[in-house]
């Protein structure tokens, strides 16, 4: 790839564009894999993998490569084993969630039932392993086990912590770095290991996907407060209604007056979603979304900082555009 600035690609469209070769060999191989004999499972799988999505997490794997300076069909396969492995845990989330809606479409439990979507999700995540075993490669299995384990971790952290209003901050990020910040960094990692970078160069894509794991998400639960519900494809007031904590709540609770904190808690140990209104006015009082800016930028400053030392390429820009849209989308 020829040399370029490392400022930041402007938007997500740019950014899409220098990866758009990648992604189609990544999306054909992603359905290419995800044939089976049994009827059920193609019809759920293609279900979600064609509701679409933005494909961040394989976009990160083929930048990641290609910022280290190669591509090609191991970068494609350990990009598909990361879509798998996502679209596992979404199949599993929604069911957990009790959610109906998602990226604008019926989610596949509220067609087919929460039995199918947690055995389709089942079927993506050992197909993941599949693919893992045919790269024959002891470091990707370890990276991929490692990462697993911790989102699986980070689930069960985040159901013991359902309608808690107790959860503080500190607890709030060690669930996102579990179910979010690893996977983002287990692909980026191995986009980096797949071109032969060094052991350093990987910790810095790891690093790098680390903290816009970060980012993404701290800023992804500010949209629950703040987006259209038909931009963001889902229901506005989800995370209230399921009675999670997100960072604009936490610190709303952290920073109202007695009276407004033992009626937000009271909100959370509900699951109230009929409050949204009230909630809101106290997010806007404590200045909560500012603060939830604030700190998706520190995380997005940091994946930044972590490119720093890598050579000048288009990729590079690219991933440094991604840091930046990850704190200003809208949706």
């Amino acid at each position: 790839m020829d040399l370029a600035p490392t400022a930041p690609l402007p938007d997500l469209a740019a950014i899409q564009a220098l990866a758009a070769d990648d992604m189609a060999g990544i999306d054909a191989l992603i359905r290419r894999r995800l044939a089976s004999d049994v009827v059920l499972i193609n019809q759920v799988a293609e279900h979600i993998i064609s509701a679409g999505g933005k494909r961040l997490r394989p976009m990160l794997v083929a930048l990641a490569g290609r910022a280290c300076g190669g591509h090609g069909a191991e970068h494609h396969q350990l990009a598909a084993i990361i879509e798998f492995i996502h679209t596992s845990t979404l199949l599993h989330d929604d069911v957990i969630d009790e959610s109906d809606l998602r990226r604008g479409r019926s989610t596949a439990n509220a067609i087919w039932g929460n039995a199918a979507s947690v055995l389709v999700g089942d079927f993506l995540y050992s197909r993941s392993f599949q693919l893992m075993v045919e790269l024959d490669r002891m470091q990707v299995m370890q990276v991929l086990a490692n990462a697993t384990n911790r989102i699986a971790e980070g689930e069960v952290l985040q159901l013991l912590h359902v309608r808690n209003p107790d959860v503080d901050e500190a607890a709030y990020l060690e669930v996102i770095e579990r179910k979010t910040a690893v996977l983002f960094a287990a692909g980026t990692r191995l986009g980096a290991l797949a071109s032969g970078a060094d052991e350093a160069t990987q910790q810095r894509l790891h690093d790098y996907g680390l903290q816009l794991g970060y980012a993404f998400q701290i800023a992804d639960d500010m949209l629950d407060y703040t987006a259209d519900g038909a931009d963001l494809g889902k229901n506005l007031g989800d995370d209230l209604a399921e009675g999670k904590a997100t960072l604009p709540l936490i610190h709303a609770m952290a920073h109202s007056d007695e009276a407004v904190r033992q009626r937000l808690r009271a909100i959370v140990e509900a699951g109230d979603a009929g409050a949204m209104e009230e909630v809101l006015a106290a997010i806007r009082a404590c200045g909560s979304l500012d603060y939830c800016r604030q700190r998706a930028g520190e995380y997005a400053d940091a994946a930044e900082e972590a490119l720093a030392d890598l050579p000048a390429n288009p990729a590079v820009a690219a991933l440094r555009g991604l840091a930046r849209y990850a704190v200003e989308r809208t949706c």
